[in-house]
């Protein structure tokens, strides 16, 4: 297909795995996604971006292609990572369950359908299972049927935010018992979730965990679409939000950006609308802020980034940016 005509049919995948710290690794796992067995490209797939965090040991690989090929393509970067990544060895301060942790796959192109995500999705599930025996699924959101559950409620029903969760207590959706060796992995499908960390100025964890409780969606006064972790990091504390996609737009979202999904809009708070709602929340303890970081990109640099790889051929080309993203 040219590429001039591929953007409506694009879809991403943003694959979270537990290893940062050796990078060989991550960058295997991702070239997986690119490349068959026998080193033969895979047409019309390209990785966009990876993210490592050394503090967390957590990886995010931008995997970016059209709906019907990017399943094969997060299936074999997830085969990858499940021979390579051992949780039985993984420490790292982001809460995690398995070797490869999350696998969400997003409509980028707006004839994507959030179905034939969700479709994908139950696809990889099944696939890793058959392939790498011993290895477990939890699905949510669009792949998550006929519930659909949110990927929030599926980590809190599953013991996701805990320190230790009791794996063996566990019923995974797809595959075996979960166990320590791969752990387990979630799988769904959903409008794009962005990340966006702001960094304050504290060691306290207490300070950190107020202000995202006051930032979390589900608090009065709190931003829409946002969940919110507070987790040590490089010496301060890092409010880690999970920036959720909200269908329509009401009013107080007027100048928010946003984006169609088959006719649907869908829009969500900016990161800088969350780093100045950080800021004036750590104020009140006292406390400012150190920065903010995008983990990747928003919707519509994703799709406009894919576009471009795709069009020059680019496979790798987060080594062709020349802009780090975290």
């Amino acid at each position: 297909m040219a590429c001039a005509g591929l953007g409506h049919r694009l879809a991403a995948c943003l694959l979270n795995v537990s290893e940062a710290r050796r990078k060989d690794i991550v960058d295997t796992v991702a070239r997986a996604a690119l490349y068959d067995q026998q080193g033969r490209r895979r047409e019309g797939t390209a990785v966009l971006n990876i993210f490592n965090d050394q503090d967390y040991n957590r990886s995010v690989i931008t995997i970016a292609a059209a709906i019907d090929k990017i399943g094969g393509a997060v299936l074999s970067a997830c085969v990858k990572a499940c021979e390579l990544i051992d949780m039985r060895q993984h420490s790292g301060v982001h809460p995690c369950m398995g070797a490869v942790d999350l696998v969400p796959i997003y409509p980028l192109g707006e004839s994507v359908g959030l179905e034939e995500c969700g479709q994908e999705a139950r696809g990889v599930a099944a696939s890793l299972t058959e392939r790498i025996p011993g290895t477990s699924v939890f699905h949510f959101g669009f792949a998550d049927l006929p519930q659909r559950r949110g990927l929030v409620q599926r980590r809190k029903e599953l013991g996701w935010f805990q320190q230790n969760p009791e794996l063996s207590a566990i019923k995974a959706d797809v595959g075996a018992a979960p166990g320590r060796r791969y752990g387990l992995t979630g799988v769904g499908a959903g409008p794009y979730v962005m990340n966006c960390n702001v960094t304050i100025d504290t060691r306290d964890l207490a300070v950190g965990r107020q202000v995202a409780a006051a930032l979390r969606s589900t608090s009065p006064g709190g931003l829409p679409g946002v969940q919110v972790m507070a987790l040590p990091h490089e010496g301060a504390v890092e409010i880690a939000c999970n920036v959720e996609s909200l269908e329509g737009r009401s009013e107080g979202r007027e100048d928010w950006p946003s984006y169609d999904i088959r006719g649907q809009t869908y829009c969500y708070p900016p990161a800088s609308l969350i780093a100045a709602r950080v800021a004036q929340l750590a104020a009140q303890h006292g406390v400012a802020t150190l920065g903010t970081a995008l983990v990747g990109f928003t919707p519509q640099e994703c799709r406009g980034l894919a576009e471009r790889a795709l069009r020059q051929g680019v496979a790798e080309f987060w080594r062709e940016q020349r802009e780090v993203h975290m």
